[in-house]
Order: structure tokens, then sequence, then C-alpha cells
């Protein structure tokens, strides 16, 4: 972590994660929290079996990120989102134009959220977000805090220059929890006058719904693999919503979680990350995002690319890798081995506290792309063994994100 400049870019939210005793590190000239050591408490309660870390992967690391892991999977945490970033395009050609170059179809209903892909002409992945669709000429796009400028970037340059589309970049102008858990429905249930059940409220859609007399939009979609949603309401607002979730849900055992634990959710879901697992060297098929891609909605970029790749077969696949010895852990970028040959690298690496083990992700060659095949990581001289697992390890049937 850099020590200067910091404390650029500060979410209203900052405060309040202050008070918990938050670890931040930065992000794109954001100061996120990695974990908070008020949760330490819930080390004796929820983690006190969680595998602790001793060598290099120990720095930068606390044994707190581990119980806000647990506690999201097994009460309700509020992630702040609010670095995300948020773009709205609007105009008479919008849709046409997202169509043009996204992956995935965009011609969804008012209130439907659709993840997908962006390719360049050889197929490769420039980009990887989600579009809501808010009205007929109407779209939000969410996508990485670093990753941002970058994808703001890719797609001003695709659209059209006749000023039938517009873009603007509104992330300086909302705020964003993820509020995600097992009993992230009861708290909502408490400060909306909403229905948020399962049938007025399906997975992968959006509503605009009263939180504590604040209009907010809520998507119901999750990066962690939990039942939950996606908070958003205008900055001026922001601590109030805020507020009103960690009050309701004191008696629910809420608590602030980071990105540590973020990121080692993600991981046992198996949900990637654009410049680790997603780039221009792979396509979707290979990356395991195929299921985004739909070949039959006409002409996109990439798409050429794309029907090739599906001919020719695939050469390479992304995989998941557990290790071996309980509490082993790579960082990531390390040599990917069977015996003295590298075959691929580690692409992101963590512990999986949920399912006990170490994770790793890395394309291998597709002959070696099964499950049970044993490898090692090279890490600091050391190899630790390991071998390809089914992939998501977690909820492979989505069965909590869509309870």
């Amino acid at each position: 972590q850099m020590e200067n400049p910091r404390n650029i870019r500060l979410s209203l939210f900052h405060q309040r994660q202050q008070e918990l005793g938050g670890v931040f590190f930065e992000a794109a000239g954001w100061e996120r929290p990695q974990w908070h050591q008020a949760n330490e408490a819930l080390l004796d309660e929820i983690a006190g079996d969680a595998a602790e870390r001793r060598g290099w992967e120990s720095k930068y690391w606390s044994p707190v990120a581990g119980a806000e892991h647990l506690g999201a999977r097994s009460r309700v945490a509020m992630f702040d989102l609010t670095p995300f970033t948020k773009i709205e395009v609007t105009g008479g050609t919008a849709l046409e134009s997202l169509e043009h170059i996204t992956s995935n179809r965009m011609d969804q209903p008012v209130g439907r959220i659709t993840y997908t892909s962006m390719l360049n002409h050889k197929g490769g992945i420039k980009c990887d977000l989600t579009v809501t669709r808010l009205g007929k000429d109407k779209f939000m796009i969410i996508t990485g805090c670093g990753s941002g400028i970058h994808d703001m970037t890719w797609i001003r340059a695709n659209m059209p220059d006749d000023n039938s589309v517009q873009l603007s970049d509104v992330t300086s102008a909302m705020t964003c929890i993820g509020l995600w858990g097992p009993s992230s429905r009861e708290l909502l249930s408490r400060v909306t006058p909403n229905d948020v059940s399962n049938e007025a409220f399906p997975y992968m859609s959006a509503q605009e719904i009263a939180v504590g007399g604040l209009t907010c939009l809520a998507f119901r979609i999750s990066y962690v693999g939990e039942l939950g949603w996606e908070i958003y309401a205008p900055v001026e607002t922001g601590l109030h919503l805020w507020d009103t979730l960690w009050d309701a849900g004191q008696s629910l055992g809420v608590l602030a979680a980071g990105g540590a634990a973020f990121d080692s959710l993600r991981l046992e879901k198996g949900y990637r990350l654009w410049g680790n697992e997603l780039h221009t060297e792979f396509n979707p098929y290979e990356a395991g995002i195929g299921f985004a891609v739909r070949l039959n909605k006409g002409v996109f970029l990439g798409r050429e690319a794309l029907i090739e790749s599906r001919k020719n077969g695939l050469s390479r696949k992304l995989c998941c890798i557990t290790f071996d010895e309980r509490g082993a852990v790579a960082m990531g970028n390390e040599a990917i081995l069977i015996g003295d040959e590298a075959v691929g690298h580690v692409t992101s690496a963590g512990y999986g506290y949920s399912v006990d083990s170490g994770i790793a992700y890395g394309y291998l060659p597709i002959e070696l792309a099964v499950e049970g095949t044993k490898v090692d990581i090279l890490y600091f001289g050391a190899r630790l063994s390991g071998k390809v697992a089914k992939d998501p390890l977690y909820d492979p049937e989505n069965i909590r994100l869509r309870s």
C-alpha cells in the first residue's frame, strides 16, 4: 500500500467505518476498508477455528477478515460499494448501441439486470459488468472501482458520434451499500414498506423502494454469493441510509464487512475479476462466462471471433484449484506446475473460510482442465500441492442467491 497521496476520495460512510476501526487500503484513489477491528470480538464467536497465516501472506491481512466473511454467510453484512463505477446510458439509440458492444442480450424488460462482457474484435474480454434497464432508453452500467476509467473509455469509443447516446459517470453522485447475507431480507423488510419477498422482488431485478423515508434504487444481485441487494441513494442522503440499516439490523447481528471478506467470498463463489481472470488474452468460453454470450442476438463486437473459437474448440480453460494442506494459501501470479513444467499461473488466490480451503484460479491447457488433476503452486520456492476442483466451490446451484 502506498503511503502518499492518501485520503483523496472518501466515501460518505468513511466516518462510520473509522468508528468501527476500519483498516483502509487505497484503490483508484478511494479509501476502502479491508476489515474493521470492531469485528475482532467475532473471532471466538464465529471464526474461532479459522486458519491462520504466518508467512509473507500474513502481511496486510487480519483474521478479522475471516470473521467478516463468515458473518456475511451466517448473518447479514453491509459492504460499502460506493467506489464502484456507475455509468448512465441514455438516448434514442442507447439500446442499439449497447447491443453492438455487449455479448449478452440487452433488449430486456425494464427492471432487468443483465451480466455481460464487452469484447474486442478478437473476442478477448475488454470489460465485464452489469447493465440494468431503467427505462425504454435508459440503462445503468455498474463496473469495478479500479476498471471504471478503462471501461468508460472503451464504451465511449464505441458509441455513435452523432450524440444519439449520452454517457454520464454518476459515481460521485450516488452511494451504495451491499446488504448481503441470509438475514438481509428480514433486515430490509424492517425499514421499507415495499414487498421484498422472492416473488415480488426476484433475483437479477431492480426496483425503486423506500428505505427509512428515502427513495432508493435497489438491485437484487450479489458479488459474494448470498441473498441480498445493492441499495443506491443520492450521496447527500447516504449517511441516513447507512444508519437506518445499521440500527435496524442490530438484533440480527449486522456487521460492516470490508474488501478482504469481499474478495474471499467471491473466490468461493467462483466470480471472476477483470484484470485477473478476465482480460483480452481470453475469451468468455475460456473464462467460464459463456453463459453471458448470446450468439443468436445479432451482430456484436467480437461475435465472429467467438464463432470461430467454438468451431475450433478450446485449448485452455480457467480452473479452480484447492490446496491439499489446510491453511495453505497463495497470493496470486505464482507458477502452476505439473512436475517441473510450468503449465499456467495463478490469476487470483485467497482463503475460502466457508469451505475451509485455500483457493487459487488459473488457466490450464484443456487436457489438464479436469476435476482431480493434481498440480503444485510454486510459492516462494516451496511447492504447495493441490488439485483442480469443481467450480464454484460454494453453492453451485445458486440456491442462496435465489432464495
